[in-house]
């Protein structure tokens, strides 16, 4: 799993069928703390997460394991959005 912030969305009306009607969004990795430091990423959202949450997402062969994503050919997946992350017993992000 991998935290990340969820930057945007965006829209494809050409794709395979196996990933018709799937919500997909855009995200870049974060540090533990919440800071960007990765490259952009697409996604399926499973969640209904938004733009601005942090989320956390599931890779490779793990994205292709839950029931809306079962042999699908998707790499990421979005599977949680975090409410609040506690790093060495300092809360370092909290959802408003």
């Amino acid at each position: 799993m991998r935290i990340a912030r969820v930057i945007g969305t965006t829209i494809s009306t050409i794709k395979d069928e196996k990933v018709r009607g799937s919500k997909l969004l855009i995200l870049r990795q974060t540090d533990e703390t919440g800071e960007i430091i990765g490259k952009p990423y697409v996604a399926v959202d499973l969640v209904d997460a938004g733009v601005d949450d942090l989320v956390l997402t599931g890779h490779g062969s793990s994205a292709r394991q839950t029931y809306q994503t079962k042999d699908c050919p998707v790499d990421a997946v979005v599977m949680a959005v975090i409410d609040h992350l506690e790093v060495d017993g300092e809360v370092v992000f909290l959802k408003s």
